[in-house]
């Protein structure tokens, strides 16, 4: 069944480019900091993708939750995008996903509830690709239509990886090539063709599933996934978490077929702009970047993006053999390096 009505013609945002802006989260989050808890592992206190909670047998329960507005047009793509990108906070953490629960939203009086029916099936599709179980939900009436999942999972604590726990020396690892939200915005603006919308969705669909490899390698120091807030804004989470600086490598950032020709006639995601204005101060570049480019490709929102990974240089081979394990030969080459704290906390340079 092919799709009459576009689903991003109903949302003023797209994917993880409807998050909250960075400074506006701050100001929420400031005075609602997680209360003490012996057991809560990670709370909100670090930016973290998942909420963990000591079970008190040497495993810890992962707790995430993820929903967004169509970030595609194609209600059964929607849905599989949603699901991946709810499940990889699990994954981000080193942990193995056991259950998720649908959390829908649809305009019921503009949207048919067969589009809704698909969003679910290809949730489900995705989820069973994970080894789990929709097992529940609940939905509203919605005057814009959005989809995600609250997600469990499980670790083994000595497992756990966090987005604060890098050291100096780590070498960064990105595991998706950037520009989705490039992409995202050409297709709303009807300018997207087909071969590029094809590796858009193929990316944004895959599952992060690495991660649980990743969990169990002492060597990986901290880990997060690239969403909303760019590459550059995860980095720095890393970085300034750590109590660190970074090196980001920009000639060996790999993009989507198409992000960079997009970007040369100034398709770039309004969230860009957002991220770019609460990260620019923070950020140096050295010689020989295309400091416009980079300032419209660093920033850019993805929607279940890769994992950054921050592994350290002795157990860097291991990782690299890890990541061709899993189809990811392409991205076995270090993006970054962390650096002991400098002046800004990102250099954006070549290699």
């Amino acid at each position: 069944m092919e799709d009459k009505i576009k689903l991003t013609e109903f949302s003023r945002g797209a994917g993880c480019g409807c998050k909250i802006a960075p400074a506006v989260l701050e100001q929420l989050l400031g005075k609602n900091q997680t209360p003490p808890d012996s057991r809560l592992l990670v709370g909100n206190d670090t930016r973290d993708d998942a909420a963990v909670y000591d079970l008190g047998d040497g495993k810890a329960l992962i707790s995430t939750t993820d929903f967004f507005m169509p970030i595609v047009d194609d209600a059964f793509s929607f849905g599989k995008i949603a699901a991946a990108n709810a499940i990889s906070d699990v994954y981000a953490m080193g942990g193995k996903p056991i259950l998720a629960i649908a959390i829908l939203g649809w305009p019921v009086d503009k949207i048919g509830n067969e589009y809704a029916a698909r969003v679910l099936e290809g949730a489900r599709v995705k989820c069973r690709e994970a080894g789990i179980t929709v097992a529940g939900g609940h939905s509203i009436d919605a005057t814009e239509p959005f989809f995600g999942l609250a997600v469990n999972g499980l670790i083994d604590i000595g497992d756990l990886k966090k987005n604060n726990t890098a050291k100096a020396g780590d070498w960064l690892l990105l595991t998706k090539p950037l520009g989705s939200g490039i992409l995202s915005t050409a297709q709303k603006r009807g300018v997207l063709t087909d071969d590029h919308l094809g590796g858009m969705i193929e990316t944004m669909e895959k599952l992060n599933t690495v991660g649980e490899a990743l969990g169990k390698v002492k060597g990986v120091h901290a880990m997060t996934d690239v969403t909303g807030f760019g590459l550059l804004g995860h980095c720095m989470e890393v970085a300034q978490g750590s109590g660190l600086s970074a090196e980001i490598y920009y000639d060996r950032l790999k993009t989507l077929p198409g992000a960079i020709d997009y970007l040369k006639d100034r398709i770039v995601p309004d969230a860009t702009y957002r991220n770019w204005n609460n990260y620019s101060s923070n950020t140096a570049f050295e010689g020989g970047v295309d400091v416009m480019q980079a300032f419209s490709l660093l920033p850019d929102p993805q929607t279940n993006g890769g994992l950054l990974i921050a592994v350290d240089d002795t157990y860097l081979p291991e990782v690299q053999r890890l990541l061709v394990s899993f189809d990811l030969a392409e991205h076995t080459f270090p993006i970054g390096r962390l650096i002991e704290a400098q002046a800004k906390t990102v250099t954006v340079k070549n290699a």
